[in-house]
């Protein structure tokens, strides 16, 4: 992504015909949402629009495109990382070395993370970016430490990683987990926050908690 790489204003949040990056604008924030990889993992960008502060989350892959992204936004003050996963940070130690940001991720998923992690967050602390305040929500079963971020703005924006998808919460490896996973969806993301929040995961497209809160009982009963 060069300085003269396009960013459509056309947010769909589908990557499916199109690489290019899509920004969507909010009252107070702007949301740059890309694909990269061959897992075609989401990285977003939230930009706080009165000072023009911004956090990256998840350097997963393509680290030329994401340097190059840092270098022309400008403004992006750290990266954070949503879940111990490799396909999530495969690009972060060389971004971090062309950058020098800081890091930040939860603290029991941060150890498997083979870069430093400078800011340890748990459930409940605020990542400020700018003038926006981002929430910070622990989330088991997928990891151990998965951390979704949210702030509320005309709606409230969710960014779960791969907790929690259109269709589905992610995967888990044991009966165990899923029943983890599926009892931190529904009472900190479903039972918390109304029909009206966004969803943004780790892949793919994006959704609502309205569209998906209708599933939750099918979820339970196929036990993924």
């Amino acid at each position: 992504m060069s300085a003269a790489a396009p960013i459509s204003d056309n947010y769909t949040g589908d990557f499916s015909n199109s690489d290019v990056p899509q920004r969507k604008t909010t009252p107070n924030a702007t949301i740059l949402k890309l694909s990269v990889g061959p897992m075609d993992n989401n990285v977003y960008v939230i930009t706080c629009r009165e000072t023009g502060k911004a956090l990256l989350i998840d350097a997963a892959n393509d680290a030329d495109v994401l340097i190059d992204l840092i270098k022309n936004h400008g403004n992006i003050e750290s990266i954070f990382t949503t879940h111990w996963h490799p396909d999530h940070w495969i690009a972060l130690e060389e971004v971090v070395k062309a950058t020098g940001l800081p890091t930040a991720a939860g603290r029991i998923d941060a150890p498997p993370i083979q870069v430093p992690t400078d800011r340890l967050v748990d459930e409940g602390d605020v990542i400020e970016v700018g003038n926006l305040k981002l929430g910070t929500i622990h989330v088991k079963g997928h990891t151990d430490g998965s951390i979704a971020l949210f702030f509320d703005d005309d709606v409230t924006h969710l960014f779960t990683g791969d907790c929690l998808f259109p269709g589905g919460v992610g995967k888990s490896q044991t009966p165990e987990d899923f029943q983890s996973l599926i009892a931190d969806v529904s009472t900190k993301l479903f039972d918390r926050f109304d029909d009206s929040t966004v969803v943004y995961p780790g892949h793919g497209l994006d959704t609502g908690l309205g569209a998906e809160r209708p599933h939750l009982d099918e979820w339970r009963e196929r036990g993924w």
